[in-house]
């Protein structure tokens, strides 16, 4: 189960965290998370660049070491890198001194001031650890989850998520991965089109 918005209570439990940004300026930010992953994230800057938009890609590290021409793809394409953990950990369900090694590991390679916990869950004293070996890291959550890694879910329903949530500020959810190909491949385009022709920018975080 998950929910498209992002709850009142997790938002209240974690204030510290980046839910959104600023409601009045017609600005949305794009971001996609788990690649850099051949064909995936290749199509996803193709269709980002013929639409003049700008994305935050918050990238694993082991992908990074086995796809680092499309990891300099993102680069070079002017787009926001954001560390993903090395190896997509769960917060709940890992040791925080595993945890924050891990995202040093991924930290060694992104070299960025973004971070976003895998499934979006991590623990308080987790968070401390982050900022405790980076003080300036900011955790970057969300307000409009696509859907797109929900194999159950129709290519036309994850577009729909996108249109009903989105807004002002919002820092919608992707996912640059096999698994998400088919919604991706199908809503990426269409929102797109759909905002640009609202007159909004798609800015980085």
């Amino acid at each position: 189960m998950y929910l498209v918005k992002s709850p009142l209570l997790l938002r209240w439990y974690y204030p510290s965290l980046t839910w959104n940004k600023n409601r009045t300026q017609k600005v949305i930010y794009l971001t996609f998370d788990d690649g850099p992953i051949p064909d995936v994230t290749v199509f996803v800057l193709k269709t980002l660049k013929s639409f003049n938009a700008k994305a935050t890609f918050f990238c694993i590290g082991d992908n990074i070491l086995k796809h680092p021409e499309v990891y300099e793809q993102i680069k070079a394409g002017g787009h926001r890198i954001g560390n993903h953990t090395f190896n997509h950990l769960k917060g709940w369900k890992t040791p925080d001194q595993t945890y924050i090694e891990n995202f040093s590991k991924c930290q060694e390679l992104t070299q960025t001031e973004l971070f976003r916990p895998p499934y979006g869950r991590i623990k308080k004293s987790q968070i401390a650890g982050l900022r405790s070996v980076k003080p300036n890291t900011q955790i970057i959550m969300w307000d409009v989850l696509s859907g797109d890694f929900d194999t159950a879910l129709a290519p036309h329903k994850c577009y729909e998520n996108v249109i009903k949530h989105t807004r002002n500020g919002s820092i919608v959810v992707f996912h640059d991965s096999l698994k998400a190909f088919e919604r991706l491949e199908y809503t990426l385009p269409r929102a797109l089109k759909h905002f640009s022709e609202k007159g909004y920018q798609f800015g980085v975080l």
